[in-house]
């Protein structure tokens, strides 16, 4: 078991999968449609300046990302010695059996085979289990990390001037192509007004509001009871 091959296994494969860049904006309350679309401000057309970044690349090279890797080596260095060390005797009894002369008796011979298959099967099961376990931390550790690294790479790219960053790195996580762009640019809600003033279907009519009916509990009777 190559220690530094279970790493690079982690390193390749633990990537966390979330959306850093959506552009955010406060959430509105729930509220009936409108008969006519709001106004929306004017998309501006301006000149594209466009960053790229290797953004997966850029977290794992921080001083952050460089620590975190190097924590988690420590945090399972024993663990991953002790399949090292498990794996080396395994080779050596899988070498003893192919050296058995052959008047070895048959009940010796299983017996061995019995041994190697039941300390291999252990080992395959605890280097699997050992590599989610370190798949998951790192996950975690890195995800949280990307949190971190993506506000600040967008808020260099607003100050220096740039209109559109894009993302380089080939994720296997699913992270957006499209990290940030500058929303003065953004012609989604224009579209949607020419569109409907070429489609000839109207704005839906807002529905009514339903009445709220406030019930109130029946005031005790203040006539006394007739005495039988």
């Amino acid at each position: 078991m190559n220690r530094t091959l279970v790493f690079a296994t982690v390193l390749a494969s633990g990537l966390a999968t979330t959306t850093l860049f959506a552009q955010t904006a406060p959430a509105a309350a729930p509220t009936a449609p409108a008969a006519a679309p709001a106004a929306a401000p004017a998309p501006e057309a301006i000149p594209a300046k466009i960053a790229i970044i290797a953004f997966e690349q850029v977290a794992g090279g921080t001083n952050e990302g460089q620590k975190l890797v190097a924590d988690l080596r420590k945090k399972y260095e024993s663990k991953n010695t002790d399949l090292q060390g498990r794996a080396t005797e395994l080779d050596s009894l899988k070498k003893q059996l192919q050296a058995l002369p052959a008047s070895t008796p048959d009940d010796e011979r299983a017996k061995r085979i019995k041994d190697i298959d039941l300390k291999d099967k252990r080992l395959q099961q605890d280097a699997q289990d050992l590599q989610q376990e370190e798949q998951g931390d790192f996950q975690d550790g890195f995800g949280k990390l990307m949190q971190k690294v993506g506000p600040v790479a967008v808020k260099y790219a607003q100050e220096h001037g740039f209109t559109l960053l894009l993302n380089s790195s080939e994720s296997q996580q699913g992270l957006p192509t499209t990290l940030w762009w500058n929303p003065a640019t953004d012609i989604s809600q224009a579209v949607v007004n020419a569109y409907n003033v070429t489609s000839g279907v109207a704005a839906q009519t807002p529905s009514a509001p339903t009445p709220v009916v406030h019930r109130t509990a029946p005031s005790a009777s203040t006539t006394p009871k007739k005495q039988q």
